[in-house]
Order: structure tokens, then sequence, then C-alpha cells
């Protein structure tokens, strides 16, 4: 079994109105290679008449981001031609690559009728070779997502295997995510290939792994030996759960880009500024 290292609170940042909890990048905790980036949104509920997501058109470059909508729903457009609103459940993964203009905003029927609302983003880095892959998009409803049963509960595969099943998206750098929900007294066993970072992060609840509790809103990192993290409860928990092979190489960021130099940095905003990502798109 994989020996857990640590636990590292989500910090709180809110974004306006936006309960926003952070617990990557942190203090001790710059990323869990090739994972960059968690922001979580919510839970809270918003009232008919409101402004919706604040998240209007921004380009990115060199990485993807992986957005899942526990409650609520959230719009997806880019200057790739990409649209699409998806529901709780799903997903929206997007390939920044070379260059790609999106907005994330909450549907008029969202604005105007309130509800609750609960996202996760994750942004996952891409090696050098593949920074300026050709941007592309997937939106997943929750009825498109393998939920596999388990001892008191259910594991929705995004992508990668789990007990024999594939997700349905195939990551370019063979990155496994999953999002696992749990009654009380449940038990699975949680692939974690010898070698690769493991994700894991805890939305709700505080189950225990491998023997550990692990409190709500923390970020739990894991020794590299080993292959299997046994997750049990006590109570009803909601784990975002991943695994994938370190890129080991420089990881420069500014704002919405992630390159592996200065120079790739500043190339990325010389090209957006020259509208090189597209156009943006436009929120009607």
């Amino acid at each position: 079994m994989r020996q857990i290292l640590n636990q590292y609170p989500a910090q709180r940042d809110d974004i306006a109105d936006l309960v926003t909890r952070r617990p990557l990048p942190g203090p001790g905790l710059p990323q869990v290679d090739p994972f960059l980036f968690l922001n979580h949104h919510g839970p809270q509920t918003y009232r008919p008449g409101n402004s919706g997501l604040p998240f209007g058109p921004h380009p990115h470059r060199g990485f993807e981001t992986v957005s899942f909508i526990l409650e609520g729903e959230m719009a997806h457009l880019d200057s790739g031609g990409h649209e699409s609103v998806i529901r709780a459940g799903g997903v929206q993964w997007m390939t920044a690559g070379s260059g790609l203009i999106h907005a994330e905003i909450s549907p008029a029927s969202f604005k105007r009728d309130g509800g609750p609302l609960e996202i996760l983003q994750l942004w996952v880095n891409l090696p050098g070779r593949l920074k300026m892959t050709k941007p592309a998009y997937t939106g997943l409803q929750r009825e498109d997502i393998p939920a596999i049963p388990v001892e008191g509960g259910i594991v929705n595969l995004i992508s990668g295997t789990f007990a024999g099943r594939h997700g349905p998206i195939e990551s370019l750098t063979d990155v496994a995510m999953m999002t696992i929900e749990l009654e009380a007294g449940a038990k699975v066993d949680l692939p974690a290939p010898t070698g690769r970072a493991v994700f894991f992060y805890v939305v709700a609840g505080a189950p225990s792994a491998n023997g550990t509790p692990i409190k709500p809103h923390h970020l739990a990192t894991f020794g590299n030996e080993g292959d299997t993290i046994t997750v049990t409860t006590e109570a009803p928990a909601t784990i975002l759960y991943g695994h994938a092979d370190p890129i080991g190489e420089p990881v420069v960021s500014h704002g919405p880009f992630v390159m592996n130099t200065r120079e790739e940095i500043v190339r990325a905003i010389e090209d957006y500024n020259a509208g090189l990502f597209g156009k943006p798109p436009v929120i009607r």
C-alpha cells in the first residue's frame, strides 16, 4: 500500500461572491507533477436573478483544464468553436495546447432561477513535446461517464481504467481521473501504480486512506512505493482521485500560460496579443 506523506488544507480565496478553496498550489506544495492547480468552487446556493460564474473569455496555453460539475451547470464556449452546457455529474475536458480562448459561465436558466453550485477545476500539465498540440474540447454529461459500483458507493470513471472498465476520455498523457461517491461503511481499493503521481482530494467527508483519516478539503500526498490505496468511510464522502506519470520538466507559469521557459511565456503573450489564439467566444 502507498504510504501517506502529508495532508495539505485548501486555502480560502473567494472570487467575488463565488466561494473558492484552493489546495494546489499551496504552502509547501507547489505541484503534484503533472497536477498543477485545483480550485474548489462552492458548495453554495445562488439566488434567482444572479450574475452567474465570473469566468468570461480568457486564454490558456500549454496544459489541460478538467472541470467537474458536481452541482448546478456550467456553459463552455471557446475560440475553436466548441460550445456546450454541462449539467451536474458531468465533466469538461479542454486541451489548451497551442492556445485557446474560452469562457466558463452560467447559462441563462441558472442566472434566472439560481440553485446549488459546486465545481472543481483541475489543471493538468503537458510535457514540452505536447504543449503546442492542437487545442481540443470534450464535454461529458453524467450519463456519458461509467458509474462503476463498489462496496458502499460508485466510481465515476472519466479517463484511464478501473475494475476492467475504460473511461470515455483518451488522455494525451495517460492520466487516470475519477470522482468517487461513498456512503458510510464503504470500502474501495484504488489503483496507484508504482511510480505514478497520485492526486487525492477530499471534496466532502473524512474518509480514511490506508487507515489514515483524511480531513475534508485536504489534499493528501503519498510515497511512490506500493500500488494500492484502500479507502474506507464511517460517513458519506466524495473524493477527486487520479494518477499519472510525472513529467519531470521545468514549470514556468504566468497567469493562464504554463510552459517550460520564460522565453516560451513571452512568446505565448505575444501570440495571444497578435490574435493567434483565435477570436474570443461571443457571450450571448
